[in-house]
């Protein structure tokens, strides 16, 4: 399956350089270097899964996806919080995230269907 066809990937992707554009100022630098690594690491992890052999591959690597993705939200909360994040494109982004781990969700789904196959 090619990663680039997946929409999954395509919204991660996006968010991802969303962050990188919006947050290019931030001084805070150890904020912006984990916020802008966790949303790197949710496309990247699709893309390396995706085109692993196997199933078993496939679903670990969507696994750590889906987990920073709830790193990202977590971030994004925080920021909001600390007024780093506007409220606006914060809550954009936490819906982002939250549309983001459900399709991943769901491909891992249909990859742990194919495992239980005999």
């Amino acid at each position: 399956m090619n990663f680039e066809n997946l929409e999954v990937w395509k919204h991660s992707k996006a968010l991802s350089c969303e962050l990188y554009k919006d947050l290019k100022n931030l001084r805070d630098y150890g904020f912006k270097d984990q916020i802008t690594r966790s949303g790197l690491s949710v496309p990247s992890n699709i893309a390396e899964g995706m085109t692993r052999e196997s199933e078993k591959e496939k679903f670990r690597f969507l696994s750590i996806a889906k987990a920073s993705c709830a790193e990202l939200r977590t971030q994004i909360y925080i920021g909001i919080d600390i007024n780093y994040i506007d409220k606006v494109t914060g809550e954009k982004w936490l819906d982002l995230t939250r549309l983001i781990a459900a399709m991943i969700e769901g491909l891992m789904k249909r990859i742990q269907t194919n495992l239980l196959k005999p």
